[in-house]
């Protein structure tokens, strides 16, 4: 593999590129912003979404949807735009595609890589999930991350490809549990700044982390994932890190939450995307579709929605009938 084409110019976008530099001869940036496109190729820096990190004189910068001769094509814009973006991506015949984005899209309550395979079939799709944080990445610090795939041959080509000496990737075959794992992490990662908001400890930090990865790893089984993948790095894993670390973009959100600020004046005041807000509502939908129990997001819900104040949610969850573990 030659030529990488990363989809997405945000954060999370932009330090793949950096990260993933040293392995492909060319890696191509396509970004949607034109005017943050300009920027970023005259200055070779994300001073948007990533500032203080030098693109690598490989990484070329476009505006558009047109990846060229790409070997591979890394996904990774907000889930809100997944579909319109890959509807419109020329992409040659039967380029593979990894998506990066951890989400679920509103109203078809589809993973990404359902997203993928309705809008360009044909080629063949893998996940890459697990905890990262870009600031991280971009600085080169060592971190795990899964490469998920019913096509076994294929994550390991991508593993083979993206190996490097601060990421080590492992394989895994069950994609619903890497890409629920990894949408629902963002849920409760907002409750997590709730908790911290309300300074309510740690003890009820454990608890909010234990019960949700319960919640989470009880939707993912009901769709079809194994319950030993959200004990990894795209379940486990990636919900410490997010419910605890400050470059969390969900767990800021709780924090504002707590502090009496509105959804709106939340997602008002910065233009980078907390996936977990809107992934609150659909993993409800997907829920009530499966069945499935979900205290945590339920409340979640209500309060994103202005239901309930933060210290309501955590009283109603507290006060639930009780039950076995």
């Amino acid at each position: 593999m030659n030529i990488l084409a990363i989809v997405g110019g945000g954060s999370w976008g932009t330090a793949l590129a950096i990260a993933l530099s040293p392995k492909f001869p060319t890696v191509r940036l396509l970004v949607h912003d034109p005017d943050l496109a300009r920027t970023m190729d005259a200055t070779r820096e994300n001073a948007a979404y990533l500032p203080g990190f030098p693109l690598p004189q490989n990484v070329a910068v476009s505006q558009g949807l047109d990846v060229g001769d790409a070997d591979l094509v890394l996904g990774v814009m907000p889930s809100r735009f997944a579909r319109q973006v890959y509807l419109q991506l020329r992409l040659p015949d039967g380029v593979p595609v990894v998506s990066a984005t951890k989400g679920l899209e509103r109203g078809t309550l589809l993973r990404m890589s359902q997203v993928i395979a309705e809008t360009k079939p044909g080629h063949p799709v893998a996940v890459l999930s697990g905890p990262t944080f870009a600031r991280e990445i971009a600085q080169g610090n060592p971190a795990a991350v899964v490469i998920a795939s019913i096509d076994t041959s294929l994550a390991a080509a991508v593993q083979t490809a993206f190996s490097g000496p601060a990421l080590r990737f492992y394989t895994n075959s069950d994609v619903t549990g890497v890409e629920t794992g990894a949408s629902l992490k963002n849920v409760i990662a907002i409750g997590a700044g709730v908790v911290d908001g309300l300074h309510l400890g740690s003890n009820s930090k454990a608890a909010l982390i234990t019960r949700g990865l319960a919640e989470i790893t009880r939707l993912a089984v009901a769709a079809g994932g194994q319950a030993g993948t959200l004990a990894g790095l795209a379940g486990l894993g990636d919900l410490v890190l997010t419910c605890t670390g400050d470059l969390s973009r969900n767990r800021q959100v709780g924090l504002n939450l707590a502090e009496g600020r509105s959804v709106q004046e939340i997602q008002a005041s910065t233009r980078m995307i907390a996936e977990g807000i809107e992934t609150t509502e659909a993993a409800m939908g997907l829920a009530d579709r499966l069945n499935v129990e979900v205290p945590i997001t339920a409340q979640l819900s209500r309060l994103l929605q202005g239901k309930c104040s933060p210290v309501e949610a955590v009283r109603n969850l507290m006060d639930r009938s009780p039950k076995g573990e």
